[in-house]
């Protein structure tokens, strides 16, 4: 590629002055960019905590949705929890660190697998990763692995490498290379597989005792395999009038998920005093103040008799403003602040909200207020609740 050819196409200028298409275009691209950037983070966040602390990296640009859902969804893993990418491009454009291992094409080009290990550690001596299953793991790949490390790095005073495995048996070949490397005095070799993993076959590995240091995950986790729609909408929830009065708007839907919360709004969220761990969401009308001072009584809205009183609180308010009238005024973050931020938030949730299967319900209640405006706009539209379409 010749320096200086972009990477992406082109965008076209678009100019829109109508207001309602302005409205309309930013609803497509602001869902654009949130659902897709929301949905990859959260599955990174998914396999990263299958993998109980053990490095995993995005190794999904091949089968990414084109070269955006690549560069941008390999940004959106790392702040979901990935250590780094496949995905070179992002470094430089994102500060996403650029990590991968050898390829099969570089074992086939060679005479042998022992002269592509040598070649590949005499290459990248600080950082060989040698892919072990080209044409046998145990017989021929782990062995030649070895030979390769003692002939190349232990002479340099080198311990740190690593072996990968992209096919086979994952549990049983980790567990007998594991055993290799160790009886070979290679202690601190660490083992990464990959191959179509996602954070349940993970999680099933572990459990049934690999060996493994590191992951490498790509089309499950890129493209969101097992659940590739993130559902964000926009919808209109209030207008200003020509007084500066805010007037709230309510779509209604035989669909009860899909009647929107009216009113200028804002979400707090609660957490335990003693414990610091979230307990409920609170959506409430923008100019309402919860008291974390008194007991607060909340309930789930779709099960209104399922209800829980709040005591030794403190409330969060989690919307902060980021353009007023056209300018920003927010102090954007780093990428590594954003993953912090991600983390610190995850572990505020108990363990029994986060787990796969069957998780806890966890509590977003709307206020008193908010729920009343709410029940008054469906009975203005003839829509009281708990009343049948044509009773």
């Amino acid at each position: 590629m010749p320096e200086g050819t972009p990477i992406f196409p082109r965008e076209p200028v678009i100019t829109v002055r109508a207001p309602a298409i302005q409205a309309q275009l930013l609803e497509t691209y602001m869902l654009l960019e949130f659902n897709h950037q929301s949905l990859i983070a959260t599955k990174a966040s998914r396999i990263c905590r299958a993998a109980e602390g053990r490095a995993v990296m995005e190794f999904g640009s091949r089968r990414a949705q084109g070269i955006a859902g690549a560069v941008v969804g390999a940004r959106a893993a790392y702040i979901g929890g990935c250590c780094g990418t496949a995905c070179t491009v992002s470094d430089p454009l994102y500060g996403v660190k650029a990590l991968g291992t050898m390829a099969h094409s570089w074992v086939q080009m060679f005479p042998s697998e022992y002269e592509a290990f040598v070649s590949y550690c005499r290459s990248y001596p600080t950082n060989a990763v040698l892919l072990v299953d080209t044409y046998d793991s145990l017989r021929s790949g782990v062995p030649n692995a070895i030979r390769a490390f003692n002939e190349v790095l232990r002479p340099l005073g080198i311990t740190s490498c690593g072996i990968r495995f992209d096919s086979g048996d994952m549990a049983y070949l980790t567990k007998q290379a594991r055993k290799m490397l160790d009886e070979a005095g290679w202690p601190g070799c660490r083992i990464t597989v990959s191959n179509s993993l996602d954070e349940w076959l993970i999680a099933g590995l572990l459990r049934q005792g690999a060996q493994i240091d590191a992951f490498g995950v790509g089309e499950r986790l890129i493209t969101s395999k097992s659940s590739p729609v993130f559902g964000g909408v926009y919808k209109l929830c209030a207008v200003e009038d020509e007084n500066g009065e805010i007037v709230p708007k309510i779509k209604i839907s035989e669909n009860v998920g899909k009647i929107t919360n009216p009113g200028f709004k804002k979400l707090c969220r609660f957490y335990s005093r003693s414990s610091g761990m979230a307990e409920a969401d609170y959506i409430c009308l923008r100019h309402e103040r919860v008291d974390d001072t008194k007991p607060l009584e909340i309930c789930d809205p779709d099960a209104r008799w399922k209800r829980k009183t709040m005591e030794d609180f403190i409330s969060r308010e989690l919307l902060v403003p980021v353009f007023e009238k056209g300018e920003l005024v927010y102090e954007l973050p780093s990428l590594e602040e954003i993953r912090s931020y991600c983390a610190a938030q995850l572990a505020t949730l108990w363990p029994e909200v986060k787990r796969f299967d069957n998780p806890h319900g966890y509590y977003v209640d709307l206020s008193g207020e908010l729920m009343a405006l709410k029940d008054a706009m469906l009975a203005a539209r003839g829509r009281a609740p708990g009343k049948e379409e044509g009773r």
